[in-house]
């Protein structure tokens, strides 16, 4: 669904257009006053805030999907031509902070900030940055910003951010919705804590705990189908070559490999896990005292590490490179770890009604909640703050 929404997000942007624009002539073309040293330092925190965002896909239901943050923060291609026209337009360059509360997703978030910071894979040069473009993308990273403090607001089963509570009240409040064909149809639901209703059964999504585990395992089948099916397979079938993400980084692979490391992260119960901590599902699954789910278990495991391994060996760059051989080893090695996980998910579902299993459930959820998606939010969160002080301090 993520990928239909994206492309249909990117076609109204191409379809609906805006205000008309001034002349060429009329447009501020000046350079901005900065220092290439600035603007490299705000491709670096672009990587980093990129690479947190990536860590995050395994677990994009809840409030990156309900507030539609995913679209207006990560819908890709860019609309090139566009954002040109939006960096000509008067009217929406006089007031942008609100301009791009409303504005056509393809434009918008990393990639229409990576669209002005990189080309070829490298910081562009300073000589190359208007102000009107600086202009923009300050607007852009400060929203970027917002909407990462607003997942971190939305899991924080304590709300323990004041500040941060209060962005997301003001994000929620100011943004609009975006339906599955990428159009925006009015207002977003008002503020919930997704953190507590996974935490609690039956206060939100989730009837059981055991709903909410398998819940994990969902959301990292949705972005590995996604890496495998769309972000490689698209481009690497030729169906749609002009489909790849983060083109103008060269960051791609980095990309699709963050996207697993997500799902290891879900599965193995922390943030940079390396091994699955004892309130994982992985470690339930593993000591539960069913031979065929602990199996199941070391498979997921394996698979993973096999995915992970044929995604960093794909010939780089992706931009580049997508129809090389190495692109449908990465494939097909996403798609056995999708078995795997989709074989664990039904011997699971098995236990439904089962109390002892359901309380173990819940020492997951809880876990999960703020050892994964909380604490990812939260790093989140951080550095998209410190990409935007860093491109407010590309001009000089």
């Amino acid at each position: 669904m993520k990928n239909l929404l994206k492309m249909a997000a990117l076609a109204a942007v191409l379809s609906t257009g805006f205000a008309a624009c001034s002349d060429d002539d009329d447009a501020d073309n000046s350079v901005v006053s900065g220092t290439q040293a600035a603007l490299d330092q705000a491709c670096a925190d672009w990587k980093v805030a990129r690479a947190n965002w990536e860590n995050t896909e395994a677990f994009l239901f809840g409030a990156a999907d309900v507030y539609s943050i995913d679209p207006h923060i990560d819908t890709w291609p860019v609309a090139a031509n566009d954002l040109a026209d939006v960096l000509r337009d008067a009217q929406a360059m006089s007031n942008l902070d609100n301009f791009i509360k409303t504005a056509n997703s393809g434009i918008l978030g990393y990639h229409g900030l990576e669209y002005v910071l990189f080309r070829q894979g490298q910081p562009r040069q300073i000589s190359q940055i208007t102000n009107l473009e600086y202009s923009y993308i300050c607007a852009v990273a400060k929203d970027l910003y917002n909407a990462t403090a607003t997942l971190e607001a939305a899991w924080d089963s304590k709300e323990s951010n004041a500040e941060r509570h209060q962005i997301a009240l003001n994000y929620v409040a100011t943004h609009l919705a975006i339906d599955d064909d990428g159009n925006q149809e009015g207002a977003l639901e008002g503020f919930q804590n997704f953190g507590k209703a996974f935490k609690t059964p039956g206060t939100g999504d989730w009837a059981t705990a055991l709903d909410a585990t398998l819940e994990i395992i969902s959301g990292c089948q949705d972005i590995i189908g996604e890496v495998g099916d769309s972000k490689i397979g698209l481009p690497y079938t030729g169906e749609d070559d002009t489909y790849i993400e983060s083109p103008y980084a060269y960051n791609s692979i980095t990309d699709f490999y963050d996207n697993i490391v997500s799902c290891k992260n879900a599965l193995y119960g922390q943030m940079d896990a390396t091994t699955p901590v004892e309130k994982s599902l992985i470690y339930f699954c593993r000591n539960a005292g069913n031979a065929t789910l602990a199996t199941q278990a070391n498979t997921v495991v394996t698979k993973l590490d096999a995915a992970l391994a044929k995604i960093n060996a794909m010939k780089a760059p992706f931009a580049l490179y997508y129809s090389d051989s190495s692109c449908k080893v990465a494939i097909d090695a996403l798609g056995e770890l999708d078995d795997a996980l989709g074989e664990m998910a039904e011997t699971l579902k098995g236990y439904a009604g089962n109390a002892t299993v359901d309380a173990q459930c819940k020492v997951i959820n809880e876990n999960y909640v703020d050892n994964v998606v909380l604490a990812t939010y939260r790093t989140l969160a951080d550095n998209a703050q410190k990409l935007y002080q860093s491109i407010v301090r590309i001009k000089n």
